[in-house]
């Protein structure tokens, strides 16, 4: 009745209330109803009081109508981690192929050295011939090195598709959750209008709808959220025309933040870290292929999280881990860094670790591959610069600069 009235301090008291009472005498319908009031009620005017209730909410209609789509989630999850796993197993069967090849070639390579030394003072035409064949198969053997290296980039690109997936599922129920509560409750109202309306009171009918355009807005927000989500999803796993198009690079690297943390914690429930983000709100859009740039931010902070992860693991009770992403502009140039105070690189390594195939990661954990994909994308693609600075123990920050035009 509070609530109807739009008495929002009152609503709230006798809502707490009921949710207490019903606790108390275990009744799961009364929480239920008490937790799905609440949060309505605390979403405009404090989110963590909101998500709060919800879950509880969630939490018994899951409990008390079933868990065909909790199991329906899990089954994808499920899913999608054996794809992974499948993923990596064609990695290092790639990584595996391309050792050969190497040994192949080069084995090759120098055994037609030989024989052109020791032919050295054959006639003319049989040098031609031997340097012919060389030539072949060092062509043939350059063909089976580019082919191989295309397969790998491939690779790491479905392997950092893979690593999404957690994050998206995570990141999509919230809204999706949101929809379904307010659809609910809407269906509720919807009711309660009509009743109003056959008995004549019309200013309770004009409250009613006001409730109604409340909550159809809130569907339509949340609902725009899942689809930006499933939009980011697909640009990621598409192959990209190459194309620049213009792009808010804030949105992008908030997007791709909260994803790659979201995918950490779905491999480990008991990581957390803080994440700051000090975004240039007069950044203008800028001309980039958005699925590379998206690659890049995605590795970075996926090493980021990776780094506070090892140190945490080692570190003190006191110990916060965070990463921080920057934008701003600079003399035509937009810039975007990526902070973490996890374990640092050692200088000795710092030269090597955009070279191909160097990683610091466990065997199984890394392939090498991100961040030559990153200096690639930033440098040869967009015509950009990539820095890195970094002290053991204090943590790392990598600064890429692209141009605005």
């Amino acid at each position: 009745l509070y609530s109807h009235l739009n008495q929002r301090d009152s609503s709230i008291f006798y809502a707490k209330k009921a949710f207490e009472i019903s606790k108390q005498l275990s009744q799961r319908e009364g929480i239920l109803n008490a937790s799905t009031l609440l949060s309505t009620l605390y979403e405009p005017i404090d989110a963590k009081e909101a998500l709060k209730f919800n879950k509880i909410a969630t939490s018994l209609k899951d409990s008390l109508y079933g868990s065909a789509n909790f199991q329906a989630i899990q089954t994808i999850i499920k899913q999608d981690e054996e794809h992974k796993k499948e993923i990596d197993n064609a990695k290092n069967i790639y990584q595996n192929k391309l050792k050969e090849y190497t040994i192949y070639s080069g084995a090759i390579i120098l055994l037609v050295i030989a024989l052109i030394l020791y032919r050295h003072n054959s006639k003319e035409k049989r040098a031609r011939i031997i340097l012919q064949d060389k030539n072949k198969v060092i062509e043939e053997t350059l063909n089976h090195l580019n082919a191989t290296q295309t397969q790998l980039i491939q690779s790491e690109k479905m392997a950092s598709l893979g690593e999404l997936t957690a994050g998206i599922a995570h990141e999509i129920q919230n809204p999706l959750n949101f929809v379904n509560n307010f659809s609910e409750v809407s269906v509720e109202l919807l009711d309660e209008l009509k009743e109003e309306e056959e008995k004549g009171n019309k200013k309770e009918v004009i409250a009613l709808a006001n409730d109604l355009t409340q909550n159809l807005e809130k569907i339509n927000h949340h609902g725009k959220r899942a689809d930006a989500i499933v939009k980011g999803m697909l640009e990621h796993s598409r192959a990209g025309s190459g194309t620049k198009e213009p792009t808010d690079i804030n949105k992008l690297a908030d997007e791709y933040l909260r994803l790659s943390y979201h995918g950490l914690r779905a491999k480990d429930k008991s990581f957390n870290a803080g994440m700051v983000t000090n975004f240039d709100e007069n950044l203008t859009l800028i001309n980039l292929i958005p699925q590379d740039i998206g690659r890049v931010l995605l590795n970075l902070f996926n090493n980021a999280f990776y780094a506070v992860n090892q140190k945490q693991k080692v570190a003190d009770l006191n110990y916060q881990p965070e990463v921080a992403v920057t934008t701003y502009s600079e003399n035509g140039k937009v810039i975007i860094k990526v902070k973490d105070n996890g374990i640092g690189i050692p200088g000795a390594i710092k030269d090597k670790i955009m070279q191909p195939f160097f990683t610091t990661k466990p065997t199984g954990e890394g392939t090498g591959l991100g961040l030559s994909l990153t200096y690639d994308m930033v440098v040869k693609g967009h015509g950009g610069k990539i820095e890195v600075n970094s002290n053991v123990g204090e943590g790392s920050e990598f600064v890429i600069y692209l141009p605005m035009g």
